[in-house]
């Protein structure tokens, strides 16, 4: 008998929960372990690196802030990709529902100039996540209509809306104040998020998200279709469950809050929309919400860390040390998270060998 036939895999059943924690934690501070001998390899001291980005994302009021504000939006995105993965839905899609959402919110600010910000800026989020709601549910149509894959519907979406905007910067909403560059003019000061505590009124929302979605997904009768959904389709249709229907609102939740990312970037941040107002982070969130187990609370941590590797990107080049070091550790991180995954659910033993008489 070889190695490989002596190797036994087994289910873990009734994990603890400090168990199933200890192994996660321990899975991060082996993968800070690993980058930092990748680091030493490339000739780069480790210590130095891990301090530098303590040093460029937390240690002052203005970075701090501009790391919140990444946090912010990586939570909101994560959020909104979450509701969709639970269903097994995979949302690629949050870069472009974040664009239009942004559009949302323009087409209001623009539209109705004079509104008070009481009543403008509410209209603006809701605005955004209707568009960014509307981007999503068109790939679940399409998926429901001809079974085909929501995840390459949504990804290739994502460069319609980026190119949409794009458009809208050169073309019909062009700033003819802009001396020729192509942008699109500034919102009206009535439609900018206003500061609580330092930084933009968005966190306020999304605690406020985060609450009401841990609520619904554990308490919820329709945060349970939506896991039984996910379980099993045909599981849901047994029980009774409208799976169309389930389907196209957890689609509409899922990119209507990626949208209000979008609203929050635009209002509190930018101050208008651009081609290059997420600056990937749609992409980025699909790996945080995945890490997070999809579950909110932990979303905000796993946004605030990787918000702090995203901020302190230009610091390290200016000391110069590659900005890629950030992805390696991102990489690396992710490698031993979901390894550890395996290792929570699953026992490797090995069985006795048997001699042959």
């Amino acid at each position: 008998m070889t190695i490989a036939d002596r190797i036994h895999i087994t289910r873990r059943i009734g994990v603890p929960t400090w168990q199933t924690v200890l192994t996660r934690v321990l899975a991060i501070v082996a993968a800070l372990v690993a980058s930092g001998l990748v680091m030493l390899i490339m000739g780069f001291n480790p210590l130095e690196i891990y301090a530098q980005i303590v040093k460029s994302s937390v240690t002052s009021v203005r970075k701090l802030r501009e790391t919140l504000n990444k946090t912010i939006l990586l939570t909101v995105l994560s959020l909104g990709i979450s509701v969709a993965f639970r269903m097994k839905f995979w949302n690629i899609g949050a870069e472009g529902q974040f664009y239009m959402g942004s559009f949302g919110a323009a087409l209001i600010a623009f539209g109705f100039p004079e509104l008070q910000p009481a009543l403008l800026l509410p209209l603006m989020g809701l605005s955004a996540f209707v568009f960014g709601g509307i981007w999503a549910v068109i790939p679940a149509l399409i998926k429901l209509k001809f079974t085909t894959s929501e995840t390459l519907v949504t990804l290739m979406m994502n460069y319609i809306a980026i190119a949409f905007i794009a458009y809208l910067e050169s073309g019909p909403w062009k700033d003819p104040k802009g001396l020729g560059v192509a942008k699109i003019a500034t919102f009206p000061d009535n439609a900018s998020m206003p500061t609580v505590f330092g930084i933009h009124a968005g966190w306020i929302i999304t605690l406020v998200l985060v609450i009401v979605l841990t609520i619904m997904m554990k308490y919820s009768k329709f945060g349970y279709q939506i896991d039984v959904l996910g379980e099993s389709e045909t599981t849901a249709r047994y029980a009774g469950m409208n799976t169309v229907k389930v389907t196209l609102i957890a689609v509409l939740i899922s990119g209507g809050l990626c949208g209000i990312g979008g609203y929050m970037q635009a209002s509190a941040l930018e101050h208008s929309i651009t081609s290059q107002l997420s600056g990937g982070l749609g992409f980025t969130a699909v790996i945080t919400a995945w890490l997070a187990k999809l579950k909110p609370p932990v979303i905000v941590v796993v946004s605030f860390v990787f918000a702090m590797l995203l901020k302190s990107e230009v610091s390290l080049q200016a000391l110069n040390m590659p900005s890629a070091i950030t992805g390696i550790i991102q990489g690396v991180i992710i490698f031993f998270v979901l390894g550890s995954e395996f290792f929570i659910n699953y026992r490797i033993s090995l069985r006795k060998s048997v001699k042959e008489g």
